[in-house]
């Protein structure tokens, strides 16, 4: 099993949502979970994993990780080329490094050339940029190239999105 996840914040609130998949090339999850959090801190920059790592830990709470190979997150795993972690990289520690976690971000992080790649999809002129941990990076990108959909997002990505920003 794959899951992906993402977080929407909206007045001191956050929902977070996991949508599960068996196979790279699935057009639809398996599984959807979601969890709302009240009381949540404002961001703090350089921080934001301390805002955003609880909230993630609670919606994988339902489900087996036994079972999860990969967990692909709505950001970085390194912010460098040093290797400073970014959201991904410290879900990674978190889970004592036995999930290899992905991470697939909308805009370039000024301090990461070599350990992220960007990744073109469909006859988008933006790419995505992807980090990993757990993976080789190259194969991090080729499995993100190589989703479901023909649009510079993956389809289970969008879904993923919708799923998360429906939040009143």
């Amino acid at each position: 099993m794959i899951i992906a996840i993402d977080v929407y914040y909206k007045k001191g609130r956050a929902k977070s949502v996991s949508i599960e998949f068996d196979h790279w090339t699935d057009e639809k999850p398996t599984q959807i979970h979601t969890v709302e959090l009240d009381g949540i801190a404002e961001y703090v920059p350089g921080e934001f994993y301390k805002r955003e790592l609880p909230c993630i830990l609670k919606v994988l709470k339902k489900s087996d990780l036994s079972k999860v190979k990969t967990i692909i997150v709505d950001s970085y795993v390194q912010l460098d080329d040093d290797g400073k972690l970014g959201l991904g990289g410290y879900l990674y520690h978190h889970l004592e490094e036995a999930i290899p976690v992905i991470g697939v971000a909308k805009k370039k992080f000024h301090t990461l050339n070599k350990m992220g790649i960007a990744v073109l999809r469909g006859e988008s002129k933006k790419p995505l940029y992807v980090t990993a941990a757990g993976m080789d990076l190259k194969e991090a990108a080729a499995k993100v190239q190589g989703m479901a959909g023909e649009f510079r997002f993956p389809e289970l990505l969008k879904i993923l999105d919708a799923e998360t920003k429906d939040f009143d």
